[in-house]
């Protein structure tokens, strides 16, 4: 019954679509007097189109006669400070990262890197920003990578150098970061708060200071989650070139050491949601789409892991790819995101099977879902008080919701709603507001 549900919606995809004048009610409190506001970065596609921040109605998941907020012409990666007063878009063409104040709905500033990033940290509610920057160049010497440290008051930025530098994670209030390099089975530590402007070599020239330390011992890390002093750290292993199986890393941030360590079937996201930790990836050995009826010849693994005792308690077969977006729903839904993954059929035309980068997991019945749907996944949107996820995949941004009836034959169920029609590339989502 649920695939005959679900083999009707995903044929309405090309169809439906909400192009409308926002209805929610004035607040006093924003500009644009909306009160359950969303960001999509979008690139420009056309001549006619500026790309931009795009302000969306949450609460009815339309588009408001609002004009974006500027972010150059191809923003896509965007990052939210906790307090969601400040939110930031990296545009790859000019490699500029441009911040707002989400109370004006206005630019507050721009920071130019010295190359691309994929990951980016706003600490706390200032302005002040961190970038992981790969191919940052550091004068007098030959190893490139570093942690940009992104002003967005005088615009003016500052590295810490780290060669390599793909990833960087903070801690609540941003005085601890944790650095991840390609192709390195060491971590960095860094205290930014201590590094000398306007390029710090510390990592470089003097490591084990009290701006740099370099801690050994892993396999590939590549991302983690801080929860209070632990960090639960990701060794991708052998996904990533390593040596190592991969596993979940139980590290002690004020002791700057590695109290326990968790096999996992692969490892490049996480999600934790109390006491339970999902770790997905794909194994470059076990990766066999068991249980599944595809023409994908390769899957990924969602592995559950009770924090409690240590134990993987269940694991799951996901779509595959680099899996690096995790969210879960309101209701228990765990939205899980890959890129470079094995996309079958074509949403556009229909008819058989088709399947992208997106694997959604029922935490309340433990039962998965692969979307109808093509695509690398690079952004995910939930919602406190709505059964709702925003979904950026394959360049469009998808609204799901869940539907949970009580005669027990028909529960959570997913269904496309439908597209938020916004002309060019959706690069990234985040939510403002929540209600």
């Amino acid at each position: 019954m649920k695939k005959h549900i679900l083999a009707l919606v995903v044929g309405l995809w090309a169809s439906l679509g909400f192009v409308a004048c926002s209805t929610s009610k004035p607040s006093s409190q924003t500009f644009s007097g909306l009160r359950n506001r969303v960001l999509a970065s979008q690139g420009v596609n056309t001549a006619q189109t500026f790309g931009g921040m795009y302000i969306i109605d949450g609460r009815y998941d339309v588009i408001p006669r609002l004009p974006p907020i500027g972010a150059g012409s191809t923003p896509g990666l965007m990052a939210i400070s906790p307090a969601r007063n400040i939110v930031a878009a990296f545009d790859s063409t000019s490699q500029n990262v441009y911040a707002a104040d989400t109370t004006t709905e206005k630019g507050i500033g721009n920071v130019h890197l010295s190359g691309s990033t994929e990951s980016m940290v706003l600490p706390t509610s200032n302005a002040l920003g961190y970038a992981a920057v790969p191919n940052a160049s550091i004068n007098g010497f030959e190893l490139a990578g570093g942690i940009v440290v992104m002003n967005f008051a005088t615009g003016i930025p500052n590295t810490i150098a780290v060669p390599a530098a793909q990833t960087v994670v903070s801690n609540a209030d941003g005085s601890q970061l944790l650095v991840f390099s390609n192709d390195s089975d060491s971590m960095t530590v860094l205290t930014p708060g201590n590094a000398v402007p306007p390029v710090d070599t510390s990592c470089l020239t003097n490591p084990g200071n009290s701006i740099c330390t370099v801690i050994p011992g892993f396999s590939r890390p590549v991302k983690a989650i801080i929860n209070g002093s632990t960090a639960y750290i990701l060794n991708c292993g052998l996904q990533c070139g390593g040596s190592q199986t991969a596993s979940v890393v139980i590290f002690d941030l004020n002791k700057l050491a590695i109290t326990n360590l968790i096999p996992v079937d692969a490892a490049t996201d996480l999600f934790l949601s109390g006491s339970t930790l999902y770790v997905a990836g794909t194994s470059p050995t076990n990766n066999a789409c068991t249980g599944q009826k595809t023409a994908a010849t390769t899957c990924g693994r969602l592995d559950v892991i009770d924090l409690g005792t240590g134990t993987v308690t269940a694991t799951y077969v996901i779509t595959d790819g680099y899996h690096w977006r995790m969210d879960m729903t309101s209701n228990g839904q765990l939205f899980v995101g890959s890129r470079n993954c094995t996309n079958i059929g074509n949403v556009n035309i229909g008819g058989g099977e088709i399947r992208g980068c997106l694997t959604i997991l029922d935490t309340v019945h433990n039962r998965i879902l692969i979307p109808g749907d093509n695509g690398d996944v690079v952004g995910l949107q939930s919602f406190s008080s709505r059964f709702i996820e925003y979904v950026a995949q394959g360049g469009h941004l998808r609204v799901y919701t869940t539907y949970s009836y009580q005669d027990g034959l028909l529960i959570n169920v997913f269904v496309p709603l439908g597209t938020i029609n916004i002309v060019g590339n959706i690069g990234d989502i985040k939510a403002i507001d929540f209600f």
